[in-house]
Formats: structure tokens, sequence, C-alpha cells
């Protein structure tokens, strides 16, 4: 992904990103662009289509088909060229540095920058694009469906749901979006399902997370996809992260999504440290942060 892209981003030239924008182009109307139709999209046309056809798909960018007609298409290396090279323009980061972190629907990189941030380009739908396309409601209405069509979705819901929580709530910074790529703040500390929490630690550090689940409501989101591997653990706090499928709490279904991410979160301290947490209602709980009444997890034991 990434690391096969970075080091060729040097390489690439103006006409290079022209082909790469016109298979983007391309692609919203089929996932394979047919090579008679590059033309129009990338305004190339001649031998310097077909040589920029030719270097794009040695290095990876794009690929080939040709049975029943000679099509393209961008890989995710190609598409993560196209969001490098608008950071770049913008000057939101400098290089691509270590990963952080990679999974099945992100992955995410250190980014050099005027200060420590972090680089995610998610990736859903690449490789379970049946799957996806049928879970997330933001593709439902569309005849055609591109796996970096799902991915950019799903940049853009994050991005705006960081902004609408940042400051008040404690996520990462976010500091820009292009395409399927998001930069933020590199968070410090320890993912929450790695953290080694001392017995009377556990229910502080619980209500530190319903905290912020209950101030999010109040900017008016729910995460929706609460666990403890979306959870930073640091000495000044926690911090909230992977908002992608976050939802406005005036969303149809925002009020389950509250109660599943009370049960999940609650669920997750209750098996982890047994004999710390009290019994609780998650039902209860997730009331509590609607209501703007949440005042510590032992008060509803």
């Amino acid at each position: 992904m990434v690391q096969n892209v970075a080091p060729v981003m040097a390489e690439l030239e103006p006409e290079d990103f022209y082909l790469l924008s016109g298979l983007e182009q391309g692609m919203r109307f089929s996932r394979w662009v047919a090579q008679g139709k590059i033309a129009e999209f990338s305004r190339l046309d001649g031998e310097e289509m077909t040589y920029r056809l030719d270097r794009c798909e040695k290095r990876e960018l794009i690929e080939r088909k040709t049975i029943q007609y000679t099509g393209f298409r961008l890989t995710f290396e190609g598409y993560d060229a196209l969001a490098l090279r608008t950071f770049s323009e913008r000057e939101t980061i400098e290089g691509v540095g270590a990963p952080l972190g990679v999974g099945k629907e992100s992955d995410v990189y250190e980014a050099r920058s005027y200060k420590p941030l972090a680089l995610k380009f998610h990736r859903e739908g690449y490789t379970n694009f049946r799957e996806v396309n049928r879970e997330r409601k933001y593709t439902a209405d569309n005849d055609h469906i591109s796996w970096f069509y799902t991915a950019r979705k799903a940049a853009e819901r994050e991005h705006e749901a960081l902004r609408a929580v940042y400051p008040e709530v404690s996520v990462p910074q976010p500091v820009g979006q292009s395409r399927h790529a998001v930069v933020m703040e590199k968070l410090d500390g320890v993912e929450l399902s790695k953290a080694k929490l001392d017995p009377e630690q556990a229910v502080s550090v619980l209500d530190l997370i319903l905290d912020e689940m209950a101030e999010a409501y109040r900017q008016g989101y729910v995460h929706a996809d609460m666990s403890e591997y979306n959870v930073f653990v640091a000495t000044d706090g926690v911090t909230v992260f992977d908002w992608p499928q976050a939802v406005p709490t005036d969303h149809e279904n925002a009020e389950a999504f509250l109660d599943r991410d009370c049960a999940n979160i609650v669920s997750y301290f209750q098996r982890k440290y047994p004999n710390e947490m009290p019994e609780i209602d998650t039902e209860r709980v997730a009331e509590t942060l609607r209501d703007g009444s949440f005042d510590g997890i032992r008060l509803l034991a």
C-alpha cells in the first residue's frame, strides 16, 4: 500500500496525475474505464496517454484488463498517490513515516509535518466490498459503488465527526482530509485492550470513557462503534478514536447505537475487571448519557 507508493512519488510527473485523476473520474461510472474513454477524462491522448498508462501500470498505480475490452482502473496505491499529492500541494504533510497500525479497514502511518501527525487511509470496500456495500448506509442509494467511493465516504464521515466534536471531546485533532485519507493528531498512550490498569484505576478509566461519550452526545454525535480497540489510555486521560461509523444524534438509530456502545464498553470492563466492577444496567447508563445526568458508574450500581 503506502509503503509502495511513497518511494515513487518523486518520480511521478504532472501528466501521471492527469491520468490517475482521469481514471478516478471514470470510475464514478464504471469499475473499469475503457481505454477509449480515458482521453475524455484525463485530457491525454495518443502516444502521451499510452506512455502514461505504461508508466503508471509499471509502478502498480493502475491495473489493466483485456477481457471483452481493454480497460483500466486505479489500484489503492494509485488512489493513495492522489491523496498524497493533494496533501503535499496543501502543505499538510511533508512525507510518510513508519506504520502505526495496519488493519482490515484502515492503515495508519506517521506523517512528517510541523508537529507529530497521523495519516489514516481508509480501506473499506477493497477486500470485502459486498459486505461493506450492504452494511454501510452511505452507499445504499448508489447503483454503481466502487471501493474507492466507499473508502472516501468513510474518511469524509470520520473527518466530519472529528471536526464536530473536537475539542470538547477528547479525540484526535483533525487536520485535513482528501479522498480516502484523513490527517489527524498523532495519539500518545496505549490502546485500552492492551492497557494494564491497576484495579483501582479501572472504574476511573471507565468513567472517563463514559464522560467522553456523554460529551460527544451533547455535541451531536454517537460513536456507534465503541470498543476496547478504539480508546487510548494515557497518564492525562483517554482519547476516543476511529469515528467513520459515527452518526448524528438525530439519526433514526442513534439511541440504539448509543445503547450498544454502552453495553460494549461496560461489558469489556466487567469481563476484564470482574472484582472491581459493580453490576450495571447499561440501558440506564445510556439514558444518563443522553439526558446529561451521568456522574460516575458507581452511582448507577
